[in-house]
């Protein structure tokens, strides 16, 4: 980046500074509280930096004694173009200002919700709680913009005005005003946060900054502030996309020796890859982080701006990644990109339905791609390229040069690094050889601990760092990722053995319903208004679904509600992969289980009930095979996602529920019925459950019915048994013979019984 643009990207982050200030009780504007604070700091006594903040409003604009091409009128244009995608009439607005309004949840207005949730005060912690949307009174007071006003002066003091800097800006803008309004207007939706809104006027401020001089203009004055509405028409940006390929059959391509371990590594790895193509993209376009709308689960989307040079570069990486992966992992894995030109009226939906069309185009072209990945060039290549070695690595099945283990030099550095990889805090990116996971653009991956960074830092091989679940470090790191990491053990065997009842481990893999249509429709009313589809919003739930799944999953995990199937508080699990909007997870069968009832009933009130998840749970011996252990989650995923609505569980193999029916039903009702019945009858085990299961299985044939009520009778408590002995088995065998009427109850009640056997058999169970 160059000085200019870095001092655009800082000027423009931190031009609404003075709103954190403005709310402690000021007579001035917030322009002006920004303009003052802001000279505090010796780093910002900058005349490009002050004028950004000073300056971004018309008003002050008309009397500002500045140059025609100062960067104050690119910061006014982007903050312009941003809070009118923010700003939109509430569902019921009136007139007015209130400094004590909390921020509003995104989810009130997202699949037709008409919700009035909001956010409690706080900042971004990972070491806290999730802050779920609430309807309970919350106001923001003075005191609480007073703190936010301190940690930020703490955190400034410590930047400068570098490239490498500007990450950090980030990072303590996310951590300290996430959960602050970007407007406290009374008359319009107040969901989008302060941070959001800075993050987004930077990036716009970068790219109208690349279109302005690729188009040889300087006066900015005359293009953006006199000339502001024509501009706005302009073609300026692209909307970007890109899209890997082949994650899960890279993944779970591996051996069965320290298989969960490889597992986790190996998804991690990819993460980091996808992390260092986007870095080095947005280092080569000249940009910023800010730029970043959204990664996770293999999948990206940036703005950047529409000139033939970003273009160009964009062609250049693709090829590079994909040659790159062509050489190292053959054909598994591909990168495609994708992007739609957009203007600033694009981006604020005008017309009405443009901000949605642009993910159409981007998908289509994305499809393209797929269907077409390789040119001729690539694949005569392929036909006749030598392989390195002539036997095939027990890993990948790449034919490679190999060591004493059979394995090729990646899958070697993977699996010898994989307890580095999960445990580690840092992560750095450099060029020499370091004995660690290679990476494109002829880098490498290595962990190191805080002090080796920061020796590390100080040499020419030093190209970028990144820490786990740090929500900010000062100069330390580049940026922070965060990271879906929680694990209680390293093996299957080890979570079979603390699983409760038979000795299984259970793999879930879920995400959530419809969150493509979600993208493209999700804003829009049900009278076919689409006021609130814009890319402020768009990004807004990018980030609340990344919070959920790469964070907040971990605390879900360390700290589980549900306990109906036993296990302790903390989870018995281990996150393979946790993304944008999946999970695969891996554990005792039990804690599994009660783990995805967990994240469903926490994303439903962290959405609103807007969203819903749907997955599959499987039970297996610790010994299968990853990759048929793998197929048969999928096919229970893809049993859930046939469910009309989804929102549903797939267990034991092709059992599939709505989640309401599972909760409610399966576990509420007719697992709690026979549990208390099994714990009123101790002369009562799992043969007669087995006995009952057969009955209910076989169901079909009539005489089964007649065979059910014989078998209850005979069940029957002796005259002088105690009275609640009877009355429980009354209550039990009514329910057995009713439930034997409906087919739906019939499916419950096998499911429950599956679940109790399960939870109290020691040895091997069979279906």
């Amino acid at each position: 980046m160059r000085d200019e643009q870095i001092k655009l990207v800082i000027g423009s982050l931190l031009h609404d500074i003075g709103k954190v200030v403005y709310r402690t009780g000021s007579n001035q504007t917030h322009s002006e509280e920004g303009y003052a604070f802001l000279q505090e700091f010796e780093a910002f006594k900058q005349s490009e930096i002050l004028d950004c903040v000073r300056f971004h409003h018309a008003t002050a604009l008309h009397n500002a004694q500045i140059a025609d091409d100062s960067l104050a009128y690119i910061t006014y244009f982007a903050d312009n173009v941003a809070a009118a995608s923010d700003r939109r009439e509430g569902l019921d607005g009136e007139d007015g200002f209130d400094p004590t309004i909390p921020l509003s949840s995104v989810f009130n207005v997202l699949n037709r919700n008409n919700g009035k949730a909001h956010y409690a005060r706080q900042v971004l912690d990972p070491a806290g709680g999730i802050n779920y949307p609430t309807d309970d009174p919350v106001a923001m007071d003075e005191s609480f913009y007073q703190k936010i006003g301190d940690n930020l002066r703490d955190a400034l003091k410590g930047v400068s005005v570098s490239e490498e800097d500007v990450n950090s800006v980030l990072s303590l803008l996310e951590a300290n005003v996430s959960y602050i309004p970007s407007s406290t207007s009374l008359r319009e939706q107040t969901d989008i946060s302060l941070y959001d809104h800075l993050k987004l006027t930077a990036a716009l401020a970068s790219c109208t900054l690349q279109y302005e001089e690729a188009e040889g203009r300087s006066n900015f004055r005359e293009d953006l502030f006199l000339q502001a509405e024509a501009s706005y028409e302009k073609k300026m940006f692209l909307l970007y996309s890109m899209d890997l390929s082949g994650i899960q059959k890279f993944i779970y391509t591996i051996r069965s020796e320290g298989a969960l371990r490889t597992l986790r590594s190996r998804s991690f790895y990819l993460d980091l890859v996808m992390e260092h193509v986007i870095d080095e993209l947005l280092h080569r376009l000249g940009l910023s982080r800010a730029n970043l709308i959204y990664a996770g689960g293999g999948h990206c989307y940036l703005l950047l701006a529409n000139t033939n040079e970003t273009k160009q570069i964009l062609g250049d990486v693709e090829k590079q990644v994909n040659e790159w992966f062509l050489k190292n992992f053959g054909i598994s894995l591909y990168l495609a990109g994708g992007y739609a030109e957009c203007s600033g009226n694009d981006l604020e939906n005008k017309p009405n339905g443009s901000y949605s069309a642009l993910y159409r185009v981007i998908s289509n072209k994305l499809s393209a791609k797929k269907g077409h990945r390789y040119n001729a060039e690539q694949i005569r290549h392929m036909n006749h390229a030598k392989h390195d070695g002539e036997r095939e690595c027990q890993v990948c099945r790449q034919m490679r040069k190999l060591d004493d283990q059979n394995r090729c030099s990646v899958c070697a550095a993977i699996e010898r690094l994989s307890k580095d990889i999960l445990h580690a805090q840092y992560f750095a990116i450099v060029r020499d050889k370091r004995d660690g996971l290679p990476l494109p653009f002829d880098m490498e991956l290595v962990a190191v601990k805080e002090d080796t960074l920061r020796g590390l830092m100080l040499t020419s091989e030093y190209v970028r760092s990144y820490v786990k679940n740090e929500s900010y470090t000062g100069k330390l790191v580049s940026t922070h990722l965060w990271v879906g990491s929680y694990s209680s053990g390293d093996t299957f065997e080890e979570y079979a053995q603390k699983a409760e009842g038979i000795e299984r481990i259970g793999v879930l893999r879920a995400d959530v319903d419809n969150l493509g249509a979600t993208f493209v429709s999700g804003f829009t009313r049900a009278d076919g208004d689409r006021k609130y589809a814009t890319i402020s919003r768009t990004a807004t739930l990018s980030r609340q679904l990344s919070l959920f799944f790469k964070l907040y999953i971990n605390r879900i995990c360390e700290n589980g509600d549900s306990h109906v199937l036993k296990g302790s508080e903390k989870r018995n699990v281990a996150i393979v992969y946790s993304g944008g909007d999946d999970v695969f997870l891996v554990g005792s069968w039990n804690d599994v289980i009660m783990t995805f009832m967990d994240l469903r009933e926490n994303f439903r009130r962290y959405t609103q009930g807007t969203l819903s998840i749907s997955g599959g749970v499987g039970l297996f011996s610790p010994k299968s095979p990853i990759n048929i252990l793998a197929k048969d989650v999928e096919a229970m995923e893809s049993a859930a996602k046939e469910m009309p609505g989804k929102d549903a569980i797939t267990l034991f193999g092709d059992m599939t529920f709505k989640w309401a029916d599972f909760i409610n039903n399966v576990i509420g009702e007719k697992f709690k019925r026979i549990q208390s019945y099994m714990e009123t009858s101790e002369d009562k085990g799992n043969a007669f459950l087995y006995r009952l299961l057969e009955l209910f299985r076989d169901s079909d044939e009539i005489i089964n019915k007649a065979r059910l009520v014989y078998y209850l009778a005979r069940l029957e408590p002796v005259q002088n048994a105690p009275a609640e002995v009877k009355a429980s088995f009354r209550g039990f065998s009514g329910s057995m013979y009713e439930w034997y009427q409906n087919e739906k109850e019939r499916r419950e009640t096998i499911a429950a019984i599956y679940l109790y056997v399960y939870l109290h058999r020691e040895t091997e169970v069979t279906e």
